[in-house]
């Protein structure tokens, strides 16, 4: 009899999650995110597990640097796990080109994103969605506000204000201005032009018409964020030349240096490691009065192994990724990557709540050179780095960068032909 009541209780279980599984299924995830291994491990996993009985999760991920390689070779060799955690845009949608990604544009969490969260894991033309969307990073400015504080001075608004910030730590002299360094070349890039940038090219309007071909990479409005780069050389400290991206961290998680030029992604490792109280910025807008944009960038998604023996099970856990009790797990245990769900998901960490809110106050886009335009060599990506880093350094005028960006751009890409 008591054995009895187990069974009828456990088939109950099993039907009310919506799955009946006659053996212990195990899904692996495949990821890049190797540094929230224990959130996954503690909080993801188990709170899916409990909801679905007969399903088991590993997350085995890869080093990120290493990702896109070990997956493929993984791929390539049939031993790739059933769920593949997604980068936005370009390295996805060959996955899926390839056949190794299915098509998700039924399951029915796909409800829950809005198009604009979807883009990054769909097809050009919108048909097919290939990823269900995890998380956003928005990027910005965080600063010490023991610093601030100490130095008398207000969060800039404005161009003009933010470089007066930058004078008046420069002069006194207790602080490096801002922690950024050039030798990683990526962080010029991401944490400096496509940062500032989408003030000047007014976000989506002109990445878009970019794409068009409607815009070049000569107009005033992408070579003019290069001019504004170039001026931050003054304020990255003694041989910011030679400093990494985690001497970067470090300099400003010690206290030495005010402001970071930033994304979101380093709420929950600064949280750790600074002893100050932190506040964010968003990116100054060029004049008082302008219409602000934040670079909102999408950024992580998950999806399904088109080869996996467990595609039932994996459907089910992908579900489970678009709803509600995944966004508020994920959103809050890692502050700063932000849902791109349509649930209003409330924030814990107020720093994550500072990030958040500019969605409130400004356009969001997307980072200028992920979706489509990279596509070809010379990678424009990849080329903006070296932009970025000549405009600070002052190798190059940015209007020699410009050029030179348009020019690689127009050899292999018909719209700007």
């Amino acid at each position: 009899m008591k054995n009895r009541l187990i069974i009828t209780a456990l088939v109950a279980s099993t039907i009310a999650t919506g799955g009946a599984w006659a053996q212990d299924v195990t899904l692996t995830i495949e990821s890049w995110r190797n540094d929230d291994l224990t959130l996954w491990q503690s909080e993801i996993i188990p709170a899916f597990e409990a909801a679905n009985p007969g399903i088991k999760v590993q997350f085995t991920p890869s080093a990120p640097a290493e990702y896109n390689a070990v997956l493929n070779s993984k791929l390539d060799a049939g031993s790739a796990g059933d769920l593949i955690t997604c980068r936005p845009f370009d390295a996805s949608l060959a996955l899926y080109d390839a056949g190794r990604l299915s098509d998700l544009s039924d399951l029915d969490a796909m409800s829950n994103f809005s198009d604009v969260a979807k883009s990054a894991w769909q097809t050009d033309d919108g048909s097919a969605t290939f990823c269900v969307p995890m998380a956003s990073v928005i990027h910005g400015f965080i600063y010490n506000k023991d610093a601030f504080a100490e130095l008398g001075l207000e969060v800039p608004e404005t161009e003009s204000e933010f470089f007066a910030v930058l004078d008046a730590i420069k002069e006194d002299g207790s602080y490096v201005p801002m922690a950024m360094g050039t030798n990683d070349q990526w962080e010029a890039a991401t944490m400096g032009y496509n940062n500032i940038g989408p003030n000047y090219w007014n976000g989506e309007e002109g990445r878009l018409a970019l794409i068009a071909g409607e815009q070049k990479l000569t107009d005033d409005a992408w070579v003019a964020p290069y001019a504004t780069l170039a001026r931050w050389k003054n304020y990255l400290g003694d041989g910011y030349e030679a400093q990494t991206y985690p001497d970067s961290q470090n300099v400003f998680t010690l206290g030495r240096a005010a402001i970071y030029p930033a994304g979101s992604w380093e709420i929950s490792g600064f949280n750790a490691l600074a002893d100050f109280e932190m506040g964010a910025f968003k990116p100054p807008v060029r004049n008082a009065g302008d219409t602000c944009y934040i670079s909102d960038h999408t950024d992580i998604a998950i999806g399904l192994n088109a080869n996996s023996p467990n595609a039932d099970a994996a459907r089910t856990f992908l579900n489970w990724v678009g709803s509600e009790e995944f966004a508020n797990i994920y959103a809050n245990a890692l502050p700063g990557f932000f849902s791109l769900s349509n649930f209003d998901v409330p924030m814990q960490d107020p720093l994550a709540q500072e990030f958040v809110s500019w969605r409130a106050q400004c356009e969001s886009t997307i980072r200028s050179t992920y979706q489509i335009l990279s596509r070809g060599t010379p990678n424009l990506e990849n080329e903006t780095w070296g932009a970025s880093v000549a405009a600070i350094k002052g190798t190059a005028t940015p209007e020699e960068l410009g050029q030179s960006l348009q020019d690689g751009l127009a050899s292999w890409y018909a719209p700007q032909q």
